[in-house]
């Protein structure tokens, strides 16, 4: 069916940035969505040296620094992305611990919780 809309699930954080940034654009939350999805659409349908500069660059083929001003804001916000991505799927205490470092976190408590490499927990004293 041409047209027709369809139910769509996005985090709460970018919903309400998609708000905030809707209120100041005289734009719907999902006006605001659709909005960004477009460019990013755009963007990512750039062919040519532009495009080709921005994945050597997020390869590691191309030095960061040679991007063009224009380059490196598409680079930023491809980085940037991947980062929001990964950040739910990364134990960054168990990886950590791997490397034999230790770690410290806020329990539900608001106590700051040691985390030792062999697995070890301590809540350290408040200052």
């Amino acid at each position: 069916m041409a047209g027709a809309d369809r139910v769509t699930r996005f985090s709460g954080d970018l919903f309400e940035e998609a708000v905030e940034a809707g209120r100041r654009e005289n734009r719907s939350a999902r006006q605001q969505l659709e909005h960004w999805a477009r460019l990013g659409q755009s963007m990512a349908n750039q062919t040519g040296a532009f495009r080709s500069r921005v994945e050597a660059a997020l390869a590691g083929r191309l030095p960061s620094e040679q991007l063009t001003a224009e380059e490196a804001v598409a680079f930023d916000a491809e980085i940037d992305i991947a980062i929001d991505e990964a950040l739910p799927t990364v134990d960054f205490v168990a990886e950590r611990a791997a490397l034999g470092y230790r770690s410290v976190t806020m329990d539900d408590d608001g106590n700051l919780v040691e985390h030792l490499p062999d697995g070890g927990t301590r809540i350290l004293p408040p200052r």
